[in-house]
């Protein structure tokens, strides 16, 4: 899929969402609660653990892995689930931000709060908020995700200048959509909780479960 017909898949289906916003979340019937256990299997060398933090405000399932010498497991680190690693003297790598909204924001509206504060100027105005459907991914029921991808003239302007051998940097910054790695922001408007989740996949199948994160 190239760049521009992955954009235009992403601009449909954000058109698809409606003209208008939805209201800001409230409790309703069936709100996600945490899976009773992941959706895969896991990888060779690791067993799946529940991760619970009301600090964190996040419910997830999470791997602890032995690697031979290196051993890998998750850790709160602020409003973040960060995964450590045995062999190494930094901070654990946070994953998964756990991000409020402000009272009757609604999630659309807040993502785009959340991204302005956090990207350059002018990549924001060249940026469009747009549903992240991902590629052979599916997204779990009662969750929206989203990215930023450049609108048209933006996306016009980067073909200019594509070199086919080099992966381009991320066009709408740290916190939009990514060139060489999966990254999005996730809300659970059934859940009535004001908040909103920054998911970083990353390249590989990922040692948390993407599918059963719930926010508290």
């Amino acid at each position: 899929m190239t760049c521009s017909t992955k954009v235009a898949a992403m601009l449909l289906g954000f058109a698809m969402l409606g003209t208008s916003m939805p209201s800001a979340a409230a409790p309703v019937a069936g709100a996600k609660t945490q899976a009773a256990a992941p959706s895969r299997a896991a990888e060779k060398g690791c067993t799946w653990e529940k991760f619970s933090d009301a600090t964190v405000g996040l419910d997830a399932w999470v791997q602890r892995c032995t690697f031979g010498t290196r051993k890998i497991d998750f850790v709160a680190a602020g409003h973040s689930l960060a995964m450590r690693y045995s062999d190494s003297s930094g901070k654990p790598d946070p994953l998964i931000d756990v991000l409020d909204l402000l009272p009757s924001e609604t999630p659309e509206h807040g993502i785009q709060r959340l991204f302005a504060a956090r990207t350059d100027k002018k990549l924001v105005a060249q940026c469009v908020l747009a549903p992240y459907h991902g590629i052979g991914t599916r997204t779990p029921a009662g969750v929206k995700r989203y990215t930023f991808v450049p609108n048209a003239a933006y996306t016009k302007a980067l073909k200019k200048k594509v070199d086919p051998n080099e992966v381009p940097d991320p066009p709408c910054g740290d916190w939009g959509d990514a060139p060489d790695g999966i990254q999005y922001f996730e809300a659970q408007p059934t859940s009535g909780v004001a908040k909103v989740l920054f998911v970083r996949v990353g390249q590989d199948t990922p040692l948390f479960d993407d599918a059963t994160l719930r926010i508290r």
